[in-house]
């Protein structure tokens, strides 16, 4: 499949589609060019399901793509790195751009999707400029900032908020903008950003957006890893030990599901598995060591997330957590580094609903 730009009007090929008839695509930079192209699959009565991403795809992007496929007649898939959504000393300029890697991928999706015959395509990629999302004022990081912003309060400030000051502005201002130049029926989100999904849940519901917000699992390693794009920055070392926040996670749920219901008897066992790691880490030497710091563990309401103290079975409630991978101080030369050769603190996110009980 050749993803085709109107908007500068060139053709990008991969090596594949000289060996196979594929369906031609468009990659739009330029808002207007999209909106033009919307309107005719409008008048068509075309459904759209958009996949909103900042690019580095992985299977767990895949996995919104293929959802939005089953779900829809046509599918976009919005690739731009928001400056907004990162504060003044965060990774931006670091962040994974893989362009190519993530076109050879929605090439291969596609061309899976067309051998199904059992959904949609997908149709287009939405990949603009900085000044195309932001024409007036550049985006600003800072606060409270110069510039258009939409602010969902006080939602925006818990969990990832309290250290992220910036970030859910960032994400609820960029969502509206893709929803308006869109105007997908359908937006697909992946459950590990939990907060991400309630914020946006709250965005569509409270601006009467005419938008069905779709959550899909999480999409994990074999070891339990949540996929993430950062997880690139992670060596062998870091790595391994950076699945201790699903272990920690997958602990709580084993308690709630042995029937402890109170906030304490759910946590402790979390925290019981990171202490240990963390005690380890620090016990062996820096050239074998992965050390990392606790954000929070949260078990909080699913609607509004603030914390709980006592779990009702009725109506269950989300287990999150937060750790910050340390930069690795010694390197050795037979073990494999991750990108930035592990100088680079990498966050890493997760979380489990607890089902309510019948």
């Amino acid at each position: 499949m050749a993803f085709v730009s109107r908007a500068v009007r060139t053709a990008w090929l991969s090596p594949r589609s000289c060996m196979v008839s594929k369906r031609r695509s468009h990659v739009f930079r330029s808002v207007s060019e999209l909106r033009s192209h919307r309107r005719d699959l409008l008048l068509a009565g075309k459904t759209i399901g958009l996949v909103p991403t900042m690019g580095a795809l992985h299977a767990g992007h895949l996995s919104l793509v293929r959802r939005a496929a089953e779900e829809n007649s046509h599918v976009f898939v919005s690739i731009y790195i928001n400056p907004t959504q990162f504060g003044q000393n965060e990774d931006l300029a670091s962040y994974p751009k893989t362009w190519d890697s993530d076109m050879a991928l929605l090439q291969d999706l596609d061309a899976s999707l067309k051998e199904s015959g059992s959904g949609g395509r997908v149709e287009a990629v939405f990949a603009p400029t900085t000044k195309e999302m932001y024409p007036t004022v550049p985006p600003d990081s800072s606060l409270p900032g110069k510039g258009t912003f939409v602010t969902i309060t006080p939602l925006a400030g818990l969990l990832e908020g309290r250290s992220r000051p910036v970030f859910f502005r960032g994400v609820a201002t960029v969502c509206t903008k893709l929803f308006n130049i869109v105007q997908p029926e359908r937006v697909y989100f992946g459950q590990k950003d939990v907060q991400q999904s309630v914020v946006i849940k709250r965005l569509v519901k409270d601006l009467h957006m005419p938008i069905d917000v779709r959550i899909i699992s999480t999409e994990r390693e074999s070891d339990g890893l949540a996929m993430s794009s950062r997880n690139v920055y992670l060596g062998e070392r870091r790595r391994a030990v950076g699945v201790v926040l699903s272990r920690a996670l997958r602990a709580a749920e084993t308690a709630y599901k042995s029937g402890i219901q109170d906030r304490d008897g759910i946590l402790a066992p979390a925290h019981a598995v990171l202490d240990s790691e963390a005690a380890l880490q620090s016990r062996l030497a820096d050239d074998e060591s992965a050390r990392f710091e606790v954000d929070y563990i949260s078990l909080a309401d699913s609607d509004n997330l603030e914390e709980v103290q006592m779990v009702k079975p009725s109506q269950g409630a989300v287990l999150s957590g937060a750790i910050k991978m340390l930069p690795l101080t010694t390197t050795r030369t037979d073990e494999r580094l991750g990108q930035g050769e592990d100088k680079l603190p990498v966050r890493l996110i997760d979380n489990i609903i607890l089902m309510p009980k019948p």
